[in-house]
């Protein structure tokens, strides 16, 4: 998942201060002097949080006072005075918030959600007062009115168009009424957001499945209980074991765990996230955030939410979206239920009863893939150390574009586990830096995401490089063996860092420029897991972390056959949750007095989702969509995923999965950012448009007679 830059805030209490009137010393605030770091990376050893309110408060004052300059220039507008010089508004208050946002998501602590409390109000002010500045947007409107007699080259007329829409859709031409409205929803938006967030946080952090008996681990690897053995220690109960919601926790012991009364409870606590009637729910808050979504839409002159955040990504419309999910939903629906019977029918051999739970599918799946292709995670983790994937990934980004990695051993880092990077391009020269962050820990949001400190640019001619992140949440090293990873672990490696090469490789002239389609973002990072099970790739990377022996042939083939295993199950979880995702933000009424758990079953028994499948995500935890950045988007990942299929296609029918001219061709695409229309862009690399076959193929997905 590419992060959104968007403010993820706290539920937390203000601290009561009036920040407009407040001064601070700031003799010591990192944010107020350059840094004198590797590469610019931010001096995180020097940041505290009482730093953060000052900086955003003077980030603020300078961006007010450079708009200002722009909306009362009394010289004629023209694209350099209005278009360009508001790109280059807020880059104080931009570095801020790029630190400040990512620690609150991978290093979250007390005081940083009291500061998000604190800081969101005078964010969506400000940037209300921004796209409401009427000044402002008459010379932006007068620029965009006059553009056919300007000579503008296509980057400075996409730029334009881009920051017209940008006002427009964000209230510029609304009364002064309804512009009041719109700010007082921008507020409650924002808070409900801060809100989900955080409940989310604080259900992952508090849930714990504690095991005393050894019998209760009955089926469970020796590296799961001896992870589960080393989180217990660290929550101080020695000689228990503790299981978590976590991934690299939750998803072995539904897989391994004889026990399936102990499979239900953590099943459970992980499907009933944030649901529980207490501070921590998230109905209410979903609920809130749909309605106040629609209203807003509707406000700006849209009939729902989808039909506004769909206009400018390649899809356009909710009827092209559910036009996708249609195609796929037949035929996930019944891969899934020949899957069901399947493991129905193993778990009514095995006397365990006559009914298949949703608790039981991951549990007879890996025992119907150890029987079938004679494969499991655990036969596989001893190849896939985390220290053998990334130096495979690095390998890969060096076959393909000639980029090469180097440790960067003086680099600040905001927590001790992360590694820091410096890429460099083919000729040698410096192309960014990575920081990657790994595991699982108390405050670190969950999933898997890619973002920046500071975005590519351009000062004066000269190319600024990207400093990038990826963040992820693995199985931790365990006893005497470092981190030994699953293979969809290693899949979210190579996902993560497709978005971070993405990020690396930009060269975009404009700012505003480098960011694409929601849904064509997720392209440069799925192409990349294509490569991650392919036989030549896991015969370079794939080596045994004891004995340096490569993974053997009969493993590698294995694989191969195992690939579209569980394909009905995975794509129909995923499916499900992208419709939830529509069907929520497609809505053209408010949802009014109905529990929202309820319309969720109404909307998924519509579709006669097999009852054993619940959603990728349910409502009360479905982050990406309520509080990621990602509403009426979550559909994104399979629309790029049609063009990933395809793309990766050009470089099979070539008979090279390594082709650097095709290679070279997709880094041209990656390169340009959002500063070409998405379609286009996909078609010059491509010479056609998308294929979906490919996808269905690869998914091995099939068509109803």
């Amino acid at each position: 998942m590419k992060k959104i830059l968007l403010m993820i805030m706290s539920a937390g209490v203000l601290l009561g201060i009036d920040s407009c009137n407040r001064t601070e010393d700031v003799s010591d605030n990192p944010f107020f002097s350059e840094w004198d770091t590797p590469f610019g990376i931010p001096p995180f050893e020097k940041i505290y949080a009482r730093h953060y309110l000052p900086a955003v408060q003077e980030g603020i004052r300078q961006e007010r006072h450079e708009i200002k300059e722009i909306a009362n220039n009394r010289e004629e507008p023209t694209f350099d005075n209005v278009i360009l010089a508001y790109t280059r508004t807020g880059k104080f208050l931009k570095r801020t918030l790029l630190v400040f946002e990512n620690l609150c998501a991978a290093d979250m602590t007390d005081s940083l959600q009291q500061l998000q409390a604190e800081i969101q109000p005078l964010l969506t002010q400000h940037n209300n007062d921004i796209m409401l500045n009427k000044k402002l947007f008459s010379r932006i409107k007068q620029v965009y009115d006059n553009r056919l007699s300007m000579n503008l080259d296509a980057q400075q007329s996409r730029l334009l168009e881009k920051i017209y829409r940008s006002f427009v859709r964000n209230g510029a031409e609304l009364s002064d009424s309804d512009q009041d409205k719109l700010r007082k929803l921008d507020e409650k938006i924002a808070g409900f957001e801060i809100v989900f967030a955080n409940n989310l946080l604080e259900e992952m952090n508090r849930f714990k499945l504690i095991v005393e008996d050894t019998s209760d681990l009955s089926g469970l690897p020796a590296s799961i209980k001896e992870m589960a053995s080393s989180a217990a220690k660290a929550a101080g109960m020695d000689g228990k074991w503790v299981f978590t919601l976590d991934k690299p926790s939750l998803i072995p012991f539904m897989q391994y765990s004889d026990q399936a009364e102990l499979r239900k409870q953590l099943y459970e606590g992980y499907l009933n996230r944030c649901n529980h009637d207490d501070k921590y729910d998230n109905k209410g808050v979903a609920d809130s955030l749909v309605n106040l979504r629609l209203e807003r839409a509707r406000l700006l002159g849209y009939d729902s939410h989808a039909a506004y955040m769909l206009e400018n990504r390649m899809a356009k419309t909710p009827k092209l979206v559910y036009s996708l999910l249609n195609k796929l939903w037949g035929p996930a629906m019944l891969n899934a239920d020949r899957e069901r019977d399947v493991l129905q029918e193993m778990k009514s051999k095995s006397g365990a009863g006559d009914t298949l739970e949703m608790w039981d599918w991951w549990y007879y799946a890996e025992k119907l893939r150890k029987s079938k292709y004679d494969l499991d995670d655990e036969m596989l983790r001893p190849y896939f150390s985390l220290d053998g994937v990334r130096k495979g990934i690095f390998s890969l980004v060096d076959s393909l574009y000639g980029i090469t990695f180097k440790p960067v051993s003086d680099a600040p880092v905001y927590h001790k586990e992360c590694e820091t990077y410096e890429a460099l391009d083919q000729d040698g020269s410096h192309l960014g830096v990575i920081i990657m962050d790994f595991f699982p820990r108390k405050g670190k949001g969950v999933g898997a995401w890619c973002t920046t400190y500071r975005e590519q640019s351009y000062e004066q001619e000269t190319r600024v490089a990207p400093v990038t992140s990826i963040v992820c949440n693995f199985t931790r090293p365990s006893g005497d063996a470092p981190a030994l990873l699953t293979l969809d672990e290693v899949n979210t490696f190579f996902h993560e860092f497709g978005h971070a090469i993405h990020n690396l490789v930009s060269d975009v002239r404009y700012e505003g420029l480098q960011h694409v389609a929601i849904d064509f973002v997720e392209l440069p990072s799925q192409i990349m897991e294509n490569w991650s099970v392919a036989p030549r790739m896991l015969k370079q990377y794939a080596r045994h972390y004891l004995t340096g022996e490569v993974i053997p042939d009969v493993l590698v083939d294995k694989i191969q056959k195992s690939r579209l295993f569980n394909q009905g199950f995975l794509s129909t979880e995923y499916l499900a949750a992208a419709y939830l995702d529509m069907d929520y933000h497609a809505l053209q009424e408010p949802i009014l007095g109905k529990n929202i758990l309820d319309i969720e079953s109404y909307f998924m028994e519509g579709r006669m989702i097999t009852p054993q499948v619940a959603p990728r995500y349910r409502t009360t935890y479905f982050q990406h969509i309520f509080a990621g950045g990602y509403s009426a988007g979550y559909y994104s990942y399979i629309w790029s995923e049609v063009l990933d299929a395809d793309a990766f296609h050009a470089f099979e029918e070539t008979g090279d999965i390594f082709n650097r001219e095709v290679a070279n061709r997709f880094r041209t695409l990656m390169a340009k950012g959002g500063s070409e229309d998405e379609e286009q862009l996909y078609r010059e690399f491509r010479g056609k448009e998308a294929d979906i076959e490919y996808l269905i193929q690869r998914r091995g997905l099939i068509l109803p007679q």
